[in-house]
């Protein structure tokens, strides 16, 4: 997909975010914000899977390990076909509904239930592994929380990643720098992920992660590093398109007021516009 028509439909599927989130009476806004753009470019222009393709064995794995951003995957799911957008918006936190507030594998698309930090990694470790073993190409990915990175199960699997040179595994960090308490190097001090990463035998990408185009070229880039995993850090803004939410740890999760609701639709529109006008 042209980069420009993607950053085009990432406002509309902004909108599309906050709207599951007022509808349901609640929701992670904040990550969902910052991790969108990296779901939009690795759904609709890398990921080898499509809804009549949820059972092959050679389509390509995603696991969303930060689940509790849940919305913007099931916005970009809705976009490619998998989910109904509307079916979403009636049901989402609704008793009953499969539409929960992290990922539900009973969903088309979804591979696993997820959202217990520290555990996308380890298990797409497996995925990637098994893919090697059986002689397959498919690739396989997953979008890690940079708070999330606490937790020590994450680099037993970047050890083990980096041991078996699974150069079909690529891991993704939203380094948006603020977890639910505050500030990541407040809570858990991380210094440079370049170097912690690269320490541990990965192939390291650093980008602009609110920029499409730089999402992009990095997927693309690690598709050809042979030997070594390879983890994008992608550096994003928490609440990413709306200055009432951007950087702000209160955002995490967080449901507008009405007043609050029409500025953001707005801030995203005016982003939209301006795009359309530039």
């Amino acid at each position: 997909m042209e980069l420009h028509e993607l950053e085009l439909k990432s406002w509309d599927l902004r909108r599309d975010i906050v709207e599951i989130i007022m509808a349901g009476g609640g929701g992670h806004i904040g990550g969902d914000m910052s991790v969108l753009n990296t779901l939009l470019v690795l759904y609709k222009n890398h990921l080898n899977i499509t809804l009549y393709t949820t059972a092959d064995p050679n389509r390509d794995r995603f696991v969303l390990s930060k689940g509790h951003a849940v919305e913007a995957l099931y916005a970009v799911l809705a976009d490619c076909g998998f989910l109904d957008l509307v079916d979403i918006k009636e049901r989402f936190s609704k008793f009953g509904s499969p539409y929960i507030g992290h990922p539900n594998n009973k969903l088309p698309g979804i591979e696993m239930n997820s959202g217990s930090l520290g555990h996308g990694l380890p298990v797409c470790v497996g995925m990637a592994l098994a893919a090697k073993r059986d002689g397959r190409s498919y690739r396989v990915y997953t979008v890690m929380g940079d708070g999330e990175l606490a937790e020590g199960s994450v680099w037993e699997a970047a050890m083990a990643a980096s041991n078996y040179q699974l150069d079909n595994l690529c891991a993704v960090v939203d380094r948006n720098r603020l977890q639910i308490s505050g500030s990541t190097e407040e809570v858990m001090k991380q210094d440079s992920q370049e170097q912690r990463w690269a320490a541990f035998g990965w192939n390291v990408i650093s980008v602009d992660g609110d920029s499409i185009e730089a999402l992009d070229a990095a997927f693309t880039a690690a598709k050809h590093h042979p030997a070594q995993p390879t983890v994008i850090l992608a550096n994003t803004t928490k609440g990413y398109g709306s200055p009432l939410m951007e950087n702000k740890a209160s955002w995490h999760h967080h449901l507008p007021n009405q007043e609050e609701y029409r500025q953001i639709i707005a801030d995203f529109a005016a982003r939209k516009e301006a795009l359309l006008n530039g």
